[in-house]
């Protein structure tokens, strides 16, 4: 299980959120916890209020809302009573067990998962402490639910790249077998929101393994020269088929705008996830015989790397992105460094060895495989513990992973001085 929790000034639009989730069919409220009434009568301005109210007795407190998302292996089919026992446990040990708070479950992913609106105003007005409530309450409540109610282990995953690998081939598209815009709206709930990238062409490479992309248009076009945005299932061969739906109609509006401002916060990339993949790539190169681009594919594959070669209308390659699965990053070729571009891979590829290289590239090859088993198991030991520290230490300030609508300001309005 892994909890992510994210605070906000505003639990209208938190609420607002599940609430317009469970309108359009892929969510419910399943529980409302220490509210007066039975869920069954409660209404949206009783949800609200009673929220509201409790504000209202600390109004200096900046941000007094809390929205928290408890996500499961995708092989977890819970009870709806059991995923109410496991919400209530774990409020329970981060202090939040005497606060009105409700229980969503969505379906909206390939997962699944509960989100929990709460705020952390108390009767007497006191606010209960976010700082660090992640590291210092939420983490350990983690694991000992993870341990009381046998749920698969977050940081307990041997084969993290292949259990990602499956979620991504889970939300492969169809044509025909799904209405459209739900089996699209599912796969950018997955991506958009778990994978860093910093282009279209990156977004779009995680996209047309699901069968879909995003698409301007031509230069030309109308739609490209007006910014318009739309999204497209594709065939097996890549091909667009059946009607667009445009970026607008979706609920969580991932229009260019939006998704321009996730190309800023995705430039800067850790160090260490980009040195995985050019060790990975390096790895694989270092071969006696010519190696092939398929090859290579299939090499970075058993390390959770896809790699998407892009093509002209002549077969020619000039451009080369991947897609790892396991720390969740898109890297175009060039972005990594000069001997990771189309170009350079293509040669690397191609070129034969003469004797004298061969012997180098053992002494390369040993190294090379030393320092990427070494930070592979590194990799193995703590990145499912850092991902999720890193969730829990940044929601409180970044906004990018929230929806749309969430990130909302309210107007402020004038004084009337008449």
């Amino acid at each position: 299980m892994v909890a992510i929790i994210k605070t906000s000034h505003s639990i209208h639009n938190i609420l607002n959120y599940n609430e317009n989730k469970v309108k359009t069919g892929v969510a419910e409220c399943i529980s409302a916890e220490n509210y007066p009434l039975e869920l069954e009568k409660l209404s949206f301005n009783l949800k609200l209020n009673r929220f509201l109210k409790l504000a209202s007795l600390n109004e200096n407190a900046k941000r007094n809302s809390v929205h928290i998302s408890l996500n499961f292996d995708p092989s977890e089919n819970h009870s709806k009573e059991k995923l109410i026992e496991i919400a209530n446990m774990y409020m329970e040990k981060i202090g939040f067990g005497k606060q009105p708070y409700l229980i969503y479950q969505h379906h909206d992913a390939g997962h699944p998962h509960l989100h929990l609106v709460t705020n952390n105003i108390q009767r007497d007005g006191k606010r209960i402490d976010l700082h660090l409530l992640g590291i210092r309450k939420s983490e350990p409540a983690r694991k000992e639910i993870e341990e009381l109610f046998g749920l698969v282990k977050a940081d307990g995953k041997k084969n993290k790249q292949d259990i990602s690998i499956q979620q991504a081939s889970a939300r492969i598209v169809n044509y025909g077998k799904v209405e459209s815009k739900k089996a699209i709206n599912g796969v950018l709930n997955m991506v958009l929101n778990q994978y860093k990238y910093s282009s279209l062409p990156e977004l779009n490479a995680i996209l047309k393994q699901c069968n879909i992309m995003a698409d301007r248009g031509k230069e030309d076009s109308k739609i490209f020269q007006t910014r318009g945005l739309v999204y497209r299932i594709l065939d097996q061969e890549g091909n667009p088929i059946g009607v667009p739906i445009k970026a607008s109609s979706f609920y969580n509006k991932p229009t260019l705008k939006f998704l321009e401002e996730k190309f800023k916060t995705s430039e800067i990339r850790n160090a260490t996830d980009k040195t995985r993949v050019k060790n990975a790539i390096d790895l694989a190169l270092i071969k006696e015989n010519n190696f092939s681009l398929n090859d290579l594919a299939k090499q970075l594959e058993k390390e959770g790397i896809n790699t998407v070669f892009r093509k002209s209308e002549k077969g020619l390659l000039y451009g080369i992105t991947y897609v790892d699965h396991t720390t969740k990053n898109v890297f175009n070729g060039s972005s990594l460094g000069k001997q990771y571009s189309a170009k350079a891979i293509e040669y690397r590829c191609s070129s034969t060895f003469t004797n004298e290289s061969k012997r180098e590239s053992q002494t390369d090859k040993l190294e090379i495989k030393n320092k990427f088993q070494d930070e592979k198991q590194k990799l193995q030991t703590f990145s499912k513990m850092e991902n999720v520290v890193n969730s829990l230490l940044q929601s409180e300030q970044l906004k990018e992973f929230l929806p749309y609508q969430l990130k909302k300001k309210k107007k402020k309005r004038g004084l009337n001085l008449r």
